[in-house]
């Protein structure tokens, strides 16, 4: 299977080198220190579920050279959408399917104008990973997961052939057919987790403990919760205690993505 991994980041690389090793044909498009680290050293992945080196490593900062793939995983951060999307076309064929796995909720009907709602999946990336240097990749924790489907529920070939490539890298999948109601459950939790810890600049472990920081997690996740079932979504009752759970449950050194940025600068 033919796959292009657009952004190489913390979630595009991550994956991007489990498939890879699992014998998929992967072209990650990258850019800058972190494309020319690929093209020389390779990709690296670090972490507790055991280190990865995909070398040589397939890296271009050019998406029309590579040619029309199986599947596209879009990983970019949601300000490059529309842009990554206008470069990809000429890799997008009539059946190929393209995964973005950003963590809102609306890259998919972004994209739909640029490149066909024929193209389009949804797409839920589960995992905490960053960019540590040029060319390597360090996750925190073990949880790898990505839940995806046809955005009209009904089962395909592309997607049962790309779950089935999935559980061969060796990481967790779901193939849905209920995409928004994955993509809403996720958005609850980021938003919220993003929000709250960007504002307390702290990891997880510094937070969980603290009863007046659990009360804004709360009430931040029943005001999302609102707003997704004010627009139609469907999310189970219990969403928000599962939210809460996997909350204090997460690896007491971890950052949201977001956070990280932030303290970045």
């Amino acid at each position: 299977m033919r796959i292009a991994v657009i952004g190489a980041g913390g979630v595009g690389g991550a994956f991007g080198a489990a498939l890879a090793q699992a014998g998929a044909d992967v072209t990650f498009v990258a850019r800058g220190a972190h494309l020319e680290a690929m093209r020389t050293n390779g990709l690296r992945v670090l972490g507790p579920r055991g280190d990865v080196h995909v070398q040589p490593c397939k890296a271009t900062d050019s998406p029309a050279g590579i040619g029309i793939v199986d599947v596209v995983l879009f990983c970019v951060k949601l300000w490059d959408v529309e842009s990554a999307g206008s470069a990809i076309k000429p890799i997008v064929g009539p059946n190929t399917a393209v995964i973005p796995l950003q963590n809102g909720i609306d890259a998919a009907e972004r994209l739909t104008p640029i490149l066909g709602r024929d193209a389009m999946m949804g797409g839920v990336a589960q995992i905490s990973a960053v960019i540590d240097r040029p060319g390597v990749i360090r996750q925190t924790g073990t949880f790898m997961k990505i839940v995806f489907g046809e955005l009209d529920g009904r089962t395909s070939e592309r997607g049962v052939a790309f779950e089935a490539l999935c559980r061969k890298a060796g990481f967790d999948v779901a193939l849905t057919d209920a995409i928004q109601t994955a993509l809403w459950e996720k958005f609850v939790l980021l938003a919220v987790n993003s929000s709250v810890v960007s504002l307390i600049r702290l990891p997880f472990g510094k937070l969980t403990e603290d009863p007046d920081v659990m009360a804004l997690f709360s009430a931040s996740f029943a005001e999302v919760i609102a707003v997704g079932r004010a627009l139609g979504v469907k999310l189970h009752p219990d969403l928000q205690a599962r939210m809460e759970k996997a909350t204090r449950n997460f690896p007491a050194t971890m950052l949201p993505s977001m956070a990280v940025d932030l303290l970045r600068g």
